[in-house]
């Protein structure tokens, strides 16, 4: 890993429509989003990958180098429970290869966030 931290302290921000409206999803770069555990952890009954154009314009952010802080538009975030096993992680600071390290806590302050498993293992 480029970091040289362990990968699964590493999360990806993935921008996902449900029923209708925008929410965040952050979970480990090893790890697939289950998007109906999603759906349910934002009390929302269908989820699928948002178009790339509407999350780059809502965030503000390219795609691959969205960071869940700082937001153009304000969205209901879901952070992994994952992220509370350490006590930092790496998320995108804005742009491809640059991360940003701080505490799970800090980053649920920050964003808002709900935690919740939604995050499942890349090889299920």
């Amino acid at each position: 890993m480029a970091l040289g931290v362990d990968p699964a302290q590493v999360f990806k921000t993935l921008m996902v429509d449900v029923d209708g409206s925008l929410v965040v999803a952050i979970v480990p770069v090893g790890g697939k989003l289950d998007l109906g555990a999603l759906a349910a952890a934002v009390h929302g009954k269908r989820a699928v990958l948002a178009d790339p154009g509407v999350a780059q314009r809502k965030t503000g952010y390219l795609v691959g180098g969205i960071s869940p802080i700082g937001q153009k538009t304000s969205s209901p975030t879901v952070l992994d429970e994952t992220a509370e096993l350490f006590d930092t992680v790496y998320v995108s600071g804005g742009k491809r290869g640059f991360d940003i390290e701080l505490s799970p806590t800090d980053l649920i302050v920050i964003t808002a966030a709900t935690v919740a498993a939604i995050a499942r293992d890349q090889t299920r």
